[in-house]
Parts: structure tokens; C-alpha cells; sequence
């Protein structure tokens, strides 16, 4: 077949269609694989010299004038498919305006930006723990040997053909800065930890914050003076009682499980308000001072410097603010739950 035939059957067969579907079947006739002007490029090799560049060029001039023809009415197509689309889909400006749905911040993570403004304005300093610990950074240098009883109240999640394991409070910060900082020292962790427990006040992973001071002259009153300012900021309340009771805890001496007072309002626990009758107590948080073998531990001279330690855990202080009282609602995830609390 000539050029001049193929350009005259390929203008008639184009002038005729009415869809892209036949749109495409012309364009596999002719430039496919097996295309009309496909076999034309085979002739090629059957001709030499002068002829055979001039032939080899007017098949490339064919080929382009086909392919844009090809190209325009497929543009062609497509802006009438548009047109059609957009004529169907008329936006009705009188529809009422739909309601909507913003995200919100999580409750734990509202409570947590809380408590970080709160020691920062105590002029604490943050730093941040690996999850995945070793056992002397989580237990060994918090004054907890291998056969030391305490380790089976942490009932710790270890990591399978590994030394290494999820870490049972924020601690290990605390014993990474000690060992990598000199004193004076005043920190503050708050991140994740995991522990075999689940209930209606327990989950395997929860969150905890953790503070810390080391420095010559510090003592169980410094301690209670930071404690009171921060569950008053917390709590939003300027009459906080807090109770100390002696505990044990392998890594403080003198230990002390803290109690804080509050008052029942309409069926709900109300931190503070002494003067409405809040005379009742209850148990919020562990602290103590350093134990001078954790100083040890950590390179720092118990006979030069001491500390206090703290720790709470956030979900705890977020159920008594705002009344929560099953700690798994946080990881449920419900909506419902999460617009409520979602400030």
C-alpha cells in the first residue's frame, strides 16, 4: 500500500468515528505493533541508497501527521465528556452548608501539654528515654539486682531471644541523664511504658511522667513544695493536701506513697476544696529521695549530692480531672468519647 493511499484511508476511517473506544482500535490499526504504517518501516530493509532514506522519511512525516490527528480527537472527546460531566453536576447553592467535623486533641494528649507547661514553668528541663531498654538502664541501676523482689511487681514484657525489653517506667531517662550529665540536675520525662497488666484502672501501655533533682542541699520539702505546685496547676484548685505516707521503693530512701485530698460534688470526685468538705484522701503518686547506690550507680557522689524522684502516671491524673472512671475508654477510641473529652 502507498503513503499517499494509507494517509487517504486513515483521514476517511478518523473522519467517521464516535468514541474513543474506536479511537484507539484506528490507532492499534496503524502505529501498533502490527499497524499498517508499522509494516511500511519493515519495507525498509528492502531498499537501498537515496530511496531508501527518503522513503524512511516520509513514513516518519505519515506517523506524525496521524499521531497528532489521533491526539486531537481524543482532546477532542475528553473536553466533551468533561462538558457533559460538569453539566450534570451543577452545585445547588442554596444546599444548607454541611456541618463540619473538626479533629480534636486526644484527652491524654491535652493532659500531657498540660503537664509539660506546668514544669516548665517549675523550671524543669525534659528529656526523653528509648522505649526498647536494656535491664541495667530499667532495673540494675535503679538499685534492682537480678534476685531483687521488685522486679516481679514491674511483670515486664522481655523481647523474645533478647536481652532487651519494653521499658516499666520512664526511670531509664532518669538513670541516662544521670550517668551522661553532672549535677545540678532538674529533669522531667513523660513518654510511654508497658506492663502484663490489663483492667478497668490497667492497660499494658500507658503513660507516665517522672521528675527529678540532684543537686547538694535538696530535700524531702523541696519535694513536697513541687508536688504541691503542680497538682495546684493541674487540678486548678489552691488548696491541695497532700498526705505522705512511708512505702518502699528499691530506688528512693525514705520512700512515700503520696495521698491527695478531695470531696465528692454530685457524684463526682472534686480534687482540693477542703473548705466544701474535701477531708477524704487518696493515693496519686510514689516518690522519695535517690538512694545514694542509684547516685552510685550513675557516677555521682551520694556523699556530695542528693535527690528526690518522682513518678505519676498521666492516664490517672487525666480520670480524676475529668471525671473518667475506666481507663480503657482512652484506647477504645470512640468517637462519641473522644468529641466529649476532646477540648
Amino acid at each position: 500500500m502507498t503513503l499517499e493511499k494509507l494517509s487517504s484511508e486513515f483521514n476517511s476511517q478518523i473522519s467517521t468515528i464516535s468514541n474513543k473506544q474506536q479511537l484507539e482500535e484506528i490507532r492499534v490499526n496503524f502505529l501498533g505493533k502490527k499497524g499498517s504504517v508499522t509494516e511500511l518501516f519493515l519495507q525498509l530493509k528492502n531498499i537501498a541508497g537515496e530511496e531508501k532514506k527518503s522513503f524512511g522519511a516520509a513514513i516518519n512525516e505519515l506517523r506524525d501527521e496521524i499521531t497528532k490527528k489521533i491526539d486531537a480527537k481524543k482532546d477532542v472527546f475528553e473536553t466533551t465528556e468533561l462538558n457533559e460531566k460538569l453539566q450534570g453536576e451543577k452545585i445547588d447553592l442554596s444546599a444548607p452548608i454541611r456541618k463540619e467535623n473538626r479533629g480534636l486533641l486526644h484527652p491524654i494528649s491535652k493532659v500531657k501539654q498540660e503537664i509539660e507547661e506546668i514544669f516548665a514553668k517549675l523550671g524543669f528541663e525534659f528529656a526523653q528515654g528509648p522505649e526498647i531498654e536494656d535491664d541495667f538502664h530499667n532495673f540494675t541501676a535503679l538499685n534492682m539486682p537480678s534476685d531483687h523482689p521488685a522486679r516481679q511487681m514491674q511483670d515486664t514484657f522481655y523481647l523474645q531471644n533478647s536481652e532487651l525489653l519494653l521499658r516499666t517506667h520512664t526511670s531509664n531517662t532518669q538513670i541516662r541523664k544521670m550517668c551522661n550529665s553532672q549535677p545540678p540536675l532538674k529533669i522531667a520525662a513523660l513518654g510511654r511504658v508497658f506492663r502484663r497488666d490489663s483492667d478497668q484502672t490497667h492497660t499494658p501501655m500507658f503513660h507516665q511522667v517522672e521528675g527529678f533533682v540532684v543537686d547538694q542541699s535538696v530535700n524531702m520539702g523541696n519535694l513536697k513544695w513541687v508536688l504541691e505546685q503542680f497538682l495546684q496547676a493541674f487540678f486548678e484548685v489552691k488548696n491541695v493536701e497532700l498526705r505522705f505516707r512511708p512505702s518502699f521503693f528499691p530506688f528512693t530512701e525514705p520512700s512515700a506513697e503520696v495521698d491527695i485530698n478531695y470531696s465528692i460534688e454530685n457524684g463526682r470526685i472534686k480534687i482540693g476544696n477542703t473548705s466544701l468538705g474535701g477531708n477524704k484522701f487518696m493515693e496519686i503518686l510514689g516518690c522519695g529521695m535517690i538512694h545514694r547506690n542509684v547516685l552510685s550507680n550513675c557516677n555521682i557522689d551520694p556523699e556530695k549530692f542528693q535527690g528526690f524522684a518522682f513518678g505519676i502516671g498521666v492516664e490517672r491524673l487525666a480520670m480524676l480531672k475529668y471525671g473518667i472512671t475506666d481507663l480503657r475508654m482512652f484506647f477504645e477510641n470512640d468517637v462519641r468519647f473522644l468529641k466529649h473529652f476532646g477540648f
